[in-house]
């Protein structure tokens, strides 16, 4: 977007574009707000009511027209409200006991001041969108992206790039000639072009906590983004989603808080779902972070969304992803004392977190059905929460943290099958309790995925290397009595029972499993795998 500003101060009239879809004035007269032919919103605040707003240092949605009656839309005058306060550094206050109504009208709110929803309700209606891409609110830089010159190739774990920048920035780099994540399964793809993000400061250093993962021999695009230094802060809010009524398919909806912004809190924000019934498109994800660094979202509640099916990409019925929760492309996205509202252990509602592409994330003492890293994570930590039906679902490197945790699931982690149920580093296991809710199981794994070694995922596959287990209680009572005990990893290809079975595309097995203090329910032993040849390399020390 572009901005500018034009200053008059005799007589103080202000005319400027605040972004794209919005103009302000400041003539005389009254605080107005209205819409043009072509659904540009024009926005007068007379001189006086700019002098009392920046005297006070704060705005409101009802100085701008909104009525909080929960039956007006009030989506212009809410975007009014913060295009005024982004012009003037303003932040911005909902009113406790107003309920704000928000159609389906493409009109999306940017946020670039501190903003307090307070006990405030949102009610978002899905039902009838004009856009289901165009989110309900962004959370938006000032900062101008760029595109680095001279930066033609990278290495993996490179510490530095022979340039210098104006600020800390995010890079993102691609190349479109190598294909990774290449989808195996009933949601199959060609994969996506190669591409990593990551952090340098004014010298070109590259921040090692989150580093490049690949090689690339060529770069067919690169973009650097300026970090925001100052902190941007997001609180309370009640907001309610009206769901879609679309067909099943994979047409997302994104009507969301879209945070593309580093540097940023969400605290205390409340995300309710209703009106969904036998058949809906699926979401997104309500808080969804991208392209940006530094993110926290804490004290939260979310809820996750019910499951619909729809006919894959292999021409086979498949239940579709749906979130509530969307990291893509972001660093250091950290996720503390959230809890969802609907029961964890429910399979008819999906896993409320999905993520790709990104780096350094965490929950910590949380409750969610899942922790889910689709086209990989580099580094992740869990700790001191609660996980249910899904469990852990990741590929990715570096280092993966799990520590004082309870898992509800059939297992502690699932190496997903779809991208090749690879993870390029350790794994590490400390302190948790798995007990799955399910009554249904025949034997209990701790580590699952699946693995042919016929189809090329765009990668080299790797089990974690080394696997650290300290401290781990097995409820297994719910299992028949007849089994021979839990087991590290489940059978990832059960064709492979000799050395006739060849892989046309090899997997790089685990290469040690450390083990100390386990315990089972029914005192059964923790065994390698039913697959005892598979793993027949694998050292248990």
């Amino acid at each position: 977007m572009k901005y500018w500003l034009l200053l008059c101060f005799l007589g103080f009239t202000i005319t400027g574009r605040a972004q794209d879809d919005v103009t302000i004035t400041s003539e005389k007269g009254k605080i107005q707000v209205r819409v043009d032919e072509n659904k540009q919103l024009h926005i007068n605040v007379p001189p006086e009511n700019v002098r009392k707003f920046k005297a006070t240092g704060r705005v409101r949605y009802n100085d701008f027209g909104a009525k909080g009656d929960g039956k007006t839309d009030d989506m212009d005058a809410i975007a009014a409200t913060h295009a005024f306060a982004n012009i003037h550094g303003l932040t911005v206050k909902a009113d406790d006991k107003a309920t704000y109504y928000i159609s389906g009208k493409k009109r999306t709110a940017i946020i670039k001041t501190d903003t307090d929803f307070g006990k405030a309700s949102f009610i978002i209606d899905d039902t009838d969108v004009e856009n289901r891409n165009a989110s309900v609110f962004t959370i938006s830089s000032g900062l101008k992206p760029f595109k680095p010159e001279g930066i033609t190739s990278l290495k993996k774990n490179q510490a530095k790039l022979d340039q210098t920048f104006p600020a800390t920035c995010l890079i993102t780099v691609t190349n479109t000639n190598v294909k990774h994540y290449i989808r195996f399964g009933l949601n199959q793809n060609n994969g996506s072009s190669q591409t990593d993000i990551f952090v340098v400061d004014k010298n070109g250093n590259v921040d090692m906590n989150a580093p490049i993962i690949w090689d690339f021999d060529q770069i067919t695009d690169i973009t650097a983004l300026p970090i925001d230094e100052t902190p941007l802060k997001i609180t309370g809010g009640i907001f309610t989603t009206i769901a879609n009524q679309a067909p099943s398919k994979y047409t997302y909806y994104s009507r969301n808080i879209s945070i593309r912004r580093s540097n940023v809190t969400v605290d205390g924000l409340v995300h309710k779902i209703t009106g969904e019934g036998d058949h809906g498109a699926p979401y997104g994800g309500f808080i969804e972070a991208g392209n940006c660094s530094y993110v926290t979202v804490k004290n939260t509640v979310l809820t996750g969304h019910k499951t619909y099916s729809t006919i894959g990409a292999a021409g086979k019925p498949v239940s579709m992803g749906t979130y509530d929760i969307s990291v893509n492309r972001a660093l250091n996205v950290s996720f503390i004392n959230c809890r969802q509202t609907n029961d964890i252990t429910d399979a008819t509602y999906w896993g409320i977190m999905g993520s790709n592409f990104s780096k350094n994330l965490l929950y910590d003492g949380c409750t969610f059905s899942r922790f889910d890293a689709h086209q990989g994570v580099a580094n992740a930590t869990v700790r001191n929460s609660t996980l249910g039906h899904m469990s852990i679902n990741a590929i990715g490197s570096g280092t993966f943290t799990i520590e004082n945790c309870t898992f509800l699931g059939r297992s502690i982690i699932n190496l997903r099958p779809d991208y090749g149920s690879t993870w390029q580093g350790n794994l590490i296991i400390r302190n948790c309790v798995l007990k799955p809710a399910s009554k249904k199981l025949s034997g209990i794994s701790l580590i699952t995925g699946s693995y042919t070694g016929m189809h090329d995922f765009g990668y080299v596959c790797y089990m974690p290397e080394h696997i650290t287990i300290k401290n781990l209680e097995i409820d297994d009572s719910n299992i028949p009595k007849d089994y021979n005990g839990p087991a590290i990893f489940s059978d990832f290809n059960p064709k492979m029972k000799d050395e006739s079975y060849q892989e046309k595309f090899p997997y790089v097995k685990t290469k040690a499993v450390t083990l100390e203090d386990v315990k089972t329910t029914s005192g059964k032993k923790l065994r390698v795998s039913d697959n005892t040849f598979m793993f027949k390399d694998v050292k248990v020390l």
